[in-house]
């Protein structure tokens, strides 16, 4: 929990100035003059504006707290936070706010000691809480009145972060919504150029607000979120450096908030605008092998100059350009085509190899074991559709199957003898796997599969708060993880086709979708069942359910998805 003393102008702020106590900034014009009288109090306090994005900076184990006021009961609320370089660990609470009157009735303010006790001395009720660096949110559709408490920590390094927080979300919805697919289509593949697809965000086709659609390509990983691209690409710049410590750090100056500047006191309060600089498409300091491009309303766009034979990392965020906030879309990886003399990929014994195909293509890989050899095994995680995998030995055909999730195949071996592996991708479309060759039997970084991996739900047994399910083991000792996540009803299995590929593990997953992980596995066979009741849900509501199998070598399988449903009268 983190612990922080209340700021004195935030007691100042809370005192009545009559009868009547000082609320913070709303959207109502006169009460925001009235509440910015002393322009200093809102300069150096860590005020949430309602329905405004603001960005500030975190000094590595130095915690900082924001408030907010909801004035009446039953109000809308959403927070979101986005870190930009680094996890955070942000926990939102609430607590009740000081008594308008003293105690004899005379309508005089409470002494200012007293008040200060009321919001320093009580405990808030917490109310979320999150560790990570995935863009969070708390949403809730009926919240208390109250002081509203933000404490953020960040115990890497010092840091970016983005505060947004609304009363009216319903109408708000500054954030480009994502289309039903949201992930990047490769569609074509040279040795220097990728061309990449994706699907217009329903903000632009349906609502017809202005979105623009910006690229970001690196070696390195996938982003979460275009702030912390903005981060990386403007790191040298003024807005974005790191204030120095002992001094207050205002995301924005008053002109850009509405306060009159000390040579601008005459001009009247203006609308919240953004910084200009969200809205460039280069940096003047770009980091190398980071690139960001942002292509208008295009739906199809070719990176070029890219290098042969090497490993691209894409994402796409769509950005209203009226708020300049942003959505990321499902990132993704390619590697380029080989030169025409490099028609192989070696394959190093024991080491997991990600292998890019595009829609019916073929990649070739290469296995020679550097001593001799009885065994040889291959293991092939195919993350999206089926693969078709051939082996030949020094020219000789030994395996030729297809591959569909997780499959592994051990081959006779011989002496100095050198293993090609052709793999096909799918017709349907690109293929992404993971493929482990080795002569070590012991030395397995994939996790065994019972050939039966769905899950199973006992509709008998759901409630209006929970389901019960089942799924199969195996003779090994695995660690398995089950997480949740709440979906439409009219999700269905054409749309449980189209999420995030297999290869991807519960890191990639909210902390909140995680219901628990345990240990598991059955000398007999016929026994390798576990069953789970997951508790907590809302009647009437569909879940997918996931389990993942982690293997001791830490890489991760998922099992069938499946969809349920809680009973909505119990």
């Amino acid at each position: 929990m983190l612990l922080l003393r209340c700021p004195l102008f935030l007691l100042l702020l809370l005192l009545p100035l009559s009868s009547r106590p000082q609320k913070f900034p709303t959207r109502d014009e006169e009460l925001f003059q009235m509440q910015i009288r002393d322009k200093a109090f809102f300069h150096d306090s860590s005020v949430i504006p309602d329905g405004a994005e603001i960005s500030s900076y975190l000094f590595r184990d130095t915690p900082k707290r924001y408030f907010f006021v909801v004035e009446e009961d039953n109000t809308p609320l959403a927070v979101t936070v986005t870190p930009c370089d680094a996890p955070l660990e942000w926990k939102l609470s609430v607590q009740e706010l000081p008594e308008e009157a003293s105690g004899e009735g005379s309508g005089d303010p409470e002494p200012l000691e007293q008040q200060k006790q009321q919001i320093t001395n009580e405990e808030g009720t917490e109310l979320f809480s999150y560790k990570g660096n995935d863009v969070e949110y708390f949403v809730s559709s009926s919240s208390p009145s109250g002081l509203y408490q933000l404490d953020l920590l960040s115990t890497e390094k010092d840091t970016h972060f983005k505060v947004y927080a609304t009363t009216t979300p319903e109408s708000d919805q500054p954030y480009p919504e994502l289309p039903y697919d949201p992930r990047i289509d490769v569609t074509s593949l040279g040795r220097t150029t990728v061309t990449l697809a994706w699907k217009p965000s329903p903000t632009a086709s349906l609502l017809k607000q202005p979105i623009q659609y910006c690229i970001v390509i690196n070696k390195e990983h996938n982003f979460k979120s275009l702030c912390a691209v903005e981060a990386k690409l403007s790191s040298d710049d003024a807005f974005m450096m790191a204030p120095k410590p002992g001094l207050d750090f205002s995301p924005f100056d008053f002109a850009h908030f509405g306060f009159p500047s000390d040579n601008n006191s005459g001009k009247e309060r203006g609308f919240l605008k953004p910084s200009s600089k969200f809205g460039r498409q280069t940096s003047s300091k770009p980091r190398v092998d980071l690139h960001k491009v942002c292509v208008g309303n295009k739906n199809i766009f070719t990176v070029s100059d890219l290098k042969p034979d090497t490993q691209y990392y894409f994402d796409m965020f769509a950005v209203n350009t009226n708020t300049n906030m942003s959505t990321a879309y499902v990132g993704t990886f390619a590697r380029t085509k080989e030169e025409a003399k490099q028609k192989t990929v070696e394959l190093k014994d024991g080491k997991v190899t990600d292998v890019f195909i595009k829609r019916k293509g073929a990649k070739f890989l290469r296995f020679a074991p550097v001593s001799s050899h009885q065994k040889v095994t291959f293991s092939v995680h195919s993350c999206l559709d089926a693969v078709q995998i051939q082996v030949r030995r020094d020219g000789k055909l030994l395996l030729s199957q297809n591959v569909e999730g997780v499959r592994q195949f051990q081959l006779r071996g011989k002496a100095k003898a050198k293993y090609l592996i052709r793999l096909k991708g799918s017709k349907k479309g690109a293929s992404m796997l993971k493929i482990l060759a080795t002569t070590r039997p012991n030395k397995q970084s994939f996790p065994s599969l019972p050939e039966d991996t769905r899950i199973k739900a006992f509709d008998k047994l759901r409630t209006c708060s929970s389901v019960t399910v089942a799924w199969l083991g195996t003779q090994e000792r695995n660690k398995f993880c089950i997480y949740k996540r709440e979906v439409d009803d009219n999700y269905n299995e054409e749309q449980k086709k189209r999420e995030q590929n297999q290869c991807l593990g519960p890191d990639t997953r909210k902390k909140s979708e995680k219901v628990l992980c345990k240990y598991f596995h059955s000398q007999n066979i016929q026994k390798a069942v576990t069953t789970e009741t997951i508790r907590g849900l809302q009647p009437g509501k569909s879940y997918l359910l996931d389990v993942y199998v982690i293997g001791h070598g830490g890489h991760s399988v998922k099992y069938q998805s499946k969809l349920v449903k809680t009973r909505k009268f119990c």
